[in-house]
């Protein structure tokens, strides 16, 4: 193999691989889905590599006027249109990539603004329903307030009419003492009276019995 032959070979492989160099770059255009910048980097490499490809195929085309081969012509030919169609789908990769990045950033953007919207009628909710619950808890407080006053109330009521009860208890119990005393002391007079009336009875029960031991005795000596 003469020189000429190692460096068209040369080119050759190094026109295939930068042809799949770029193809991997394309396929991460793709699949890219941002942010912008990291597009970008994508896109430097890519371009970087597209002139890398054309510089290769400059130098074969050189090479092929050079040997004045047709061959090597046509296969000039076959690499500017590989060329040309890498390009095309380079360039395809880029605008769909970017569209799809920009649309997706505005429903980031829209996503965000109704979360902020949400967000905002969730707190502006959420205030409400604090604003209600401290109302109800005041509502609450100030009801039960009004009972422990109300029961208070009638604590103060119940206690002056237990007052009242043992004052009247008292009264009562001291006019029962009273009248258990005069009881007490006319029973003591009763049974006094009942006592002398069982002596009374006696005596004129022994008065009786001399009466009629007199008559009888006189009615003796008369008849005997």
């Amino acid at each position: 193999m003469n020189s000429t032959d190692f460096k068209l070979e040369n080119l050759r492989k190094n026109i295939t691989e930068s042809s799949f160099q770029i193809k991997a770059i394309v396929q991460d255009i793709n699949e890219c889905e941002g942010p912008l910048s990291e597009l970008h980097k994508l896109n430097s490499v890519g371009r970087s590599k597209i002139a890398s490809l054309r510089e290769h195929i400059d130098k074969f085309l050189e090479m092929a006027d050079e040997s004045k081969d047709s061959n090597l012509l046509k296969e000039v030919i076959l690499y500017r249109e590989q060329l040309s169609s890498t390009m095309d789908y380079f360039k395809k990769a880029n605008i769909k990539t970017m569209l799809k990045i920009e649309k997706d950033s505005k429903q980031k953007l829209f996503s965000r603004s109704q979360e902020s919207g949400l967000r905002l009628r969730s707190q502006k909710r959420d205030k409400e329903s604090l604003v209600k619950q401290s109302s109800n808890i005041t509502d609450q407080l100030l009801a039960v307030s009004r009972q422990l006053a109300d029961t208070t109330k009638q604590s103060a009521d119940t206690l002056d009419t237990l007052i009242s009860s043992s004052d009247s208890i008292y009264g009562t119990q001291e006019e029962l003492k009273v009248t258990g005393g005069a009881i007490t002391q006319s029973g003591k007079l009763l049974a006094k009276y009942g006592r002398r009336e069982f002596t009374d009875k006696i005596l004129v029960w022994f008065a009786f019995l001399f009466f009629c031991f007199c008559v009888f005795y006189i009615v003796q000596k008369r008849l005997f």
